[in-house]
């Protein structure tokens, strides 16, 4: 382990939630266009073992563009949007099959998750894509996530899969986002011209001078760059998840890491609890208050979520994900929180035990109104 870590632990191997990305250089094999097989099968293994463990793990892939287009026999060259999208259609289907097939040998179940940058802005579809994910986390499901390419037009795309990667990293609160890479991780120079070029083993702070450092590089990273994966690691910092930049082209790249091999770790200062309840507390503006008795104060004051029955009152207009004001039964401002319901819903439900909630609104989704993860005490 580099000794820059030694007194953190292990980022990777303590994470209970780790988002991998893999790009379209490291599954292709460029010389038939056909995908890596043997270095899939290794990587295959490094995820089960991880969820083994006790891990839950998200795959980021790229590759159906460049395994559908070898498989329609498109010609080299750029192509046509129309055209992208369609080798993206026909590539997805054997991209996903191969993850399905090779994490199957393990024992293991694959979904396949597709995304649009709409899809991490929109609120609503960013809570159902988080609910989605988070639900095939829970049984033991590996998420493979790629750009819905197939409906994406240029202006709507992320172009690159770091991004992407760092946004489904944000929006699962992953403590470890790792993207494998052509090169051992972020250099002070640029290595394919400057032959003293050093490796930088842990960043903990993205500078100016950073910043021009990843746009000179001239490295081959897909269709991302060193850039890309530096708005990635921002990204992800601000949200208090580490970030692994590390070779990709051999086999197990993971244990390579975890040995001891060159890599390069941006560190957050904080949790991504810890920078999700504090972007709660200080950064929205609450639509609604929910008024709750003391038995509720209570039970938040000792780290427990709010239960629709403790809700006494419901004001204001506000959506699900919407964050509200909790109001003490004395008309004290407890706590800032991130409703599961919609004002309407929460007036249905309230004062309802769990198992009432169905009957009430004709669905049974969360026990919890404001569950605690989302959840800030104003006192404290």
């Amino acid at each position: 382990m580099n000794t820059d870590l030694k007194h953190q632990g292990d980022p990777l191997k303590d994470a209970s939630r780790v988002v991998v990305k893999i790009g379209s250089s490291l599954l292709i094999d460029k010389d038939n266009g056909e995908l890596n097989r043997d270095w899939l099968e290794s990587l295959a293994g490094e995820l089960a073992a991880m969820i083994g463990r006790g891990q839950q793990v998200m795959l980021v892939s790229s590759g159906a563009i460049a395994l559908g287009r070898a498989y329609l026999n498109m010609e080299s060259g750029n192509l046509r949007l129309d055209e992208y999208q369609a080798a993206a259609a026909s590539g997805q289907i054997m991209l996903a099959h191969a993850y399905q097939e090779l994490m199957g040998k393990h024992g293991i179940k694959v979904a396949q998750v597709l995304l649009t940058p709409d899809d991490t802005e929109n609120r609503r579809r960013y809570l159902n894509a988080r609910s989605t994910l988070e639900t095939l986390l829970e049984r033991g499901v590996l998420p493979v996530v790629n750009e819905n390419d197939t409906v994406a037009t240029q202006e709507i795309r992320y172009g690159d899969n770091d991004r992407l990667a760092a946004r489904v990293a944000e929006m699962v609160s992953a403590e470890c986002l790792v993207l494998l890479s052509d090169v051992d991780g972020f250099y002070d120079a640029d290595p394919t011209t400057q032959s003293d070029a050093s490796l930088i083993p842990v960043i903990r702070e993205i500078t100016p001078e950073l910043a021009k450092l990843a746009g000179a590089s001239r490295t081959a990273y897909g269709s991302g760059g060193m850039a890309t994966k530096l708005a990635a690691a921002r990204i992800c910092m601000l949200a208090g998840t580490s970030t692994l930049i590390a070779n990709g082209h051999t086999s197990a790249p993971l244990g390579a890491v975890a040995d001891g091999g060159p890599c390069t770790w941006f560190l957050p200062s904080r949790t991504p609890l810890a920078a999700r309840k504090q972007w709660i507390a200080g950064t929205l503006t609450p639509g609604g208050s929910l008024v709750i008795d003391t038995g509720a104060e209570t039970a938040l004051r000792k780290g427990g979520s709010l239960l629709p029955v403790g809700v006494r009152e419901v004001d204001g207009s506000f959506e699900r994900g919407d964050a509200v004001l909790i109001v003490s039964a004395e008309g004290q401002n407890i706590a800032h929180g991130l409703v599961a319901y919609d004002s309407d819903e929460a007036r249905l439900i309230m004062g309802a035990r769990s198992q009432e909630i169905e009957n009430r609104i004709g669905y049974q989704g969360g026990d919890e109104i404001v569950h605690r993860d989302n959840l800030v005490l104003l006192d404290k």
